[in-house]
């Protein structure tokens, strides 16, 4: 997994809970806790870093992931604030498809960012398809839901299946405000 993910939980969990809070995490997860946003790092240690989130964050790894997901958001508005711009949620994860993940797979070879699809499901809803050999479900939720804030738009959203029901994708449901 890319750097850029781990300084982005860094910086939530900084917010959150200050650097004492980030250093207790890293300690309880026994990782070292230097990441670079370029480096490549191993998806155990983020899993171990989110199973070692204060329980103000949840009391389930799904929980700790949604947390993060959302809370992550504004570094990513910060350090990419010409993809945030003006961006609505059903324009951001096709853009992810078509721009951002071919760029970050030509920058970094190995790199396996997730993959989305996207289709409505009539003029009040859309399915988002997550699709990732990580199986981070309840993170690319928490992201869609700090997208939707970010974007001034409160959504309901709800995942009617997920990798750890032995289903191959995810499936996120979007219902769009009128």
């Amino acid at each position: 997994m890319k750097g850029v993910i781990f300084n982005a939980v860094e910086d939530a969990v900084e917010h959150a809970f200050g650097a004492g809070g980030w250093d207790d995490a890293l300690g309880r997860a026994e990782v070292d806790g230097s990441y670079t946003s370029l480096g490549n790092y191993d998806d155990e240690e983020l899993a171990a870093i989110v199973d070692a989130l204060p329980d103000k964050t949840g009391s389930t790894i799904p929980e700790h992931l949604r947390w993060v997901g959302i809370n992550c958001v504004p570094s990513f508005v910060e350090i990419f604030p010409h993809f945030f711009g003006e961006i609505t949620l059903e324009d951001f994860t096709p853009a992810l498809n078509h721009m951002t993940h071919p760029e970050v797979r030509e920058l970094h070879p190995g790199a396996t960012p997730p993959d989305f699809d996207i289709s409505p499901i009539d003029y009040q809803a859309i399915s988002m398809r997550y699709v990732s050999e990580r199986k981070l479900c309840f993170l690319a939720e928490g992201l869609t839901i700090g997208i939707a804030s970010h974007s001034g738009r409160t959504r309901h959203i709800d995942q009617p299946s997920y990798t750890h029901d032995s289903d191959p994708h995810c499936e996120l449901r979007i219902h769009l405000p009128a």
